[in-house]
């Protein structure tokens, strides 16, 4: 007797193929995941690498600002050395200046010229006083044009006597110390000399 397949070979083909297509889907999807995962890896290492070096950068930058910061204290402290030492040496130069203003203006005024006044501020002088003369007054003012610490003589005025000291006349005189730069402008020496000179 003849032996009849009655099987639906057609539908065991169709689900082999589905078979098939969800087996290699589902390694697709495998590999996919895989891949994705393995990236996503790489670049998470990528970004916690470029997060620590940022870390590192930010502590070295915080290290070198404190070391300007100390820097600019050290430069701060320099130039307070500097200035403290630069006005030493204007000092130690000039320490002996008031006796030799002194001593040049006793040998600038005349006989017959009488100070009362005699103020300093920084590097002008300031003299008031009474003269018997012009002529005096006139001399007074070459010597101090020829003298080598004053220069430029400036008369503001000349004036008569008035009462009982009409013979000699009221004067006042601006002299200039030469190459003398005022150490402290704001706390003037002020030697006054009270009485008459010569």
């Amino acid at each position: 007797m003849a032996f009849i397949n009655l099987l639906p070979w057609r539908e065991a083909a169709r689900k082999e193929k589905q078979k098939q297509y969800v087996t290699v889907l589902a390694m697709t999807a495998v590999v996919s995941f895989l891949v994705f995962f393995l990236i996503n890896m790489v670049y998470s290492a990528m970004i916690d690498g470029q997060y620590q070096r940022n870390r590192y950068l930010e502590n070295e930058i915080k290290v070198l600002d404190q070391r300007i910061a100390e820097i600019r204290t050290l430069n701060e402290t320099k130039r307070s050395l500097q200035q403290r030492m630069s006005l030493i040496e204007q000092l130690q130069g000039s320490r002996n200046l008031g006796t030799e203003i002194m001593s040049e203006i006793a040998r600038v005024v005349p006989s017959g010229i009488y100070l009362t006044q005699l103020e300093k501020k920084g590097s002008t002088l300031l003299l008031v006083g009474r003269s018997e003369s012009n002529n005096r007054l006139s001399t007074m003012l070459r010597d101090a044009e020829d003298s080598q610490l004053l220069t430029s003589p400036l008369l503001e005025f000349i004036e008569a006597g008035k009462d009982e000291s009409r013979l000699l006349s009221n004067f006042k005189m601006h002299l200039r110390v030469q190459g003398y730069e005022a150490v402290q402008d704001s706390q003037p020496a002020k030697p006054s000399a009270r009485g008459g000179a010569r």
